[in-house]
């Protein structure tokens, strides 16, 4: 018998858990970055919880595409695009719009990513040295810089544990600082019950927040990834359970971190009247209602939420080429380095030009949902074959799981197409 002695502290067992994630972190990067937070924001800002129940379904089928790549790669060995290429007529062709498409979507949040992470740097150093305020533009750009060099010279350690571990770090200051700024402000109960009746905001822009909830939660980079993660990781047939474990703690974690900001942003703002429409506008508003403290616990968040989305950003086209290619990601090869650097290049247009990132990071995750439909149509038909899966059979419910997510990618990539038509 165990004595008391020899257990465990309770925090020593959370630190274990938390060390414990394997590629389901990488999806948690992936989702909630400052696109995602800054969706939250507007959303519960402007419409309450209202919008709860596009977040949850979402969630929901994140979860069941993650389950279904995974047990792919495990299964088969393959990785997804080179699936693709391997057994569908016209699947180069295929593969090859989809590396495109998501290429450009993730690029594109890149930059808002960078500019708003950079701005918020800059609004916690301009507290402290009120001088900078008039040296803005040089100082958030030279932030951008220092930022984007640093975690390019990370990648080229080119280890998949390295970058699992800091995500971890990243992911779990994001999660625990917007949980305490809940506790500061709260939406009320029957808001939340209401939340989860699908109604879509009747005014200019609600349909594009429906469109940019999806393309952000549901986000197609994500699934695809996912097989060349866990080979990363190194599992085999004999993780299947654990590959389910992690596809459900992602998905459920991915809705309980987003669900918080949109609740936080409802508390504080939505019931004062004020809309936000930026990030950073959250000082101005949040501090009144719940005092410095939990403006600067936010903004800690949204930094380590911006900071959580730059590997998997940076990582997302070397990827799907290597996929592509041969499944097999070389973290050390010359094509790696390229790649990274081009997308790093990118990074920096939004800040060189000192832009609003705002608007192309909401823009960049409407476009987004324009691939899902793809995606989840191709994992459907590989996991139907029985050329490709062998003795292997997918369970109903995960079919139908699959088949529910399609059909909801195709309504919200309808949604998304007349909210691009109204915009422009």
């Amino acid at each position: 018998m165990e004595s008391p002695k020899t257990k465990k502290p309770f925090y020593k067992k959370l630190i274990a858990i938390v060390l414990g994630f394997g590629p389901g972190i990488f999806a948690i990067g992936y989702t909630i970055g400052t696109g995602s937070v800054t969706s939250m924001i507007v959303a519960g800002s402007k419409f309450n919880m209202q919008l709860l129940w596009v977040l949850l379904l979402s969630c929901v089928f994140s979860g069941v595409l993650m389950f279904a790549y995974g047990n792919y790669a495990l299964i088969t060995g393959e990785t997804a695009l080179f699936g693709f290429k391997k057994h569908f007529k016209y699947g180069k062709i295929l593969a090859l719009l989809i590396i495109v498409g998501i290429t450009f979507g993730q690029w594109n949040s890149l930059m808002g990513i960078l500019g708003i992470s950079s701005n918020i740097i800059f609004e916690i150093l301009a507290i402290n040295f009120h001088d900078l305020n008039g040296f803005k533009y040089e100082t958030v750009l030279i932030i951008a810089i220092l930022i984007i060099v640093t975690f390019y010279l990370l990648m080229l350690v080119g280890k998949y544990t390295f970058f699992e571990k800091i995500l971890v770090i990243f992911v779990s200051l994001m999660g625990l600082s917007f949980l305490l700024s809940l506790c500061f402000v709260q939406p009320l109960s029957i808001d939340i019950v209401q939340g989860f009746l699908p109604t879509i905001p009747d005014v200019p822009g609600g349909k594009m927040l429906v469109a940019a909830f999806v393309g952000t939660t549901m986000a197609a980079a994500t699934f695809l990834s996912r097989p060349l993660f866990i080979k990363g990781k190194g599992w085999t047939m004999v993780n299947l359970k654990q590959q389910k474990k992690d596809s459900i703690t992602a998905a459920v974690l991915i809705f309980v971190i987003s669900a918080t900001i949109m609740a936080v942003a409802a508390g504080a703002l939505f019931y004062q009247g004020k809309a936000v429409t930026q990030v950073l506008d959250m000082a101005n508003t949040l501090e009144p209602v719940a005092g410095k403290w939990a403006v600067t616990i936010f903004f800690f968040g949204a930094l380590s939420a911006g900071l959580s989305s730059i590997f998997p950003c940076l990582l997302i086209a070397p990827l799907l080429v290597a996929d592509y290619q041969s499944g097999i990601l070389d973290t050390n090869s010359r094509q790696f380095r390229i790649i990274t650097a081009i997308a790093c290049l990118v990074a920096l247009i939004g800040p060189v030009f000192g832009g609003n990132p705002i608007e192309i990071q909401i823009l960049s995750q409407v476009f987004n949902v324009f691939v899902l439909p793809i995606v989840i149509l191709g994992i459907i038909l590989l996991l139907s074959s029985k050329k490709v899966m062998s003795n292997y059979k997918t369970s109903l419910g995960v079919f139908i799981g699959m088949y529910a997510a399609l059909f909801f990618s195709l309504v919200i990539s309808y949604n998304g197409a007349l909210a691009l038509f109204d915009y422009f």
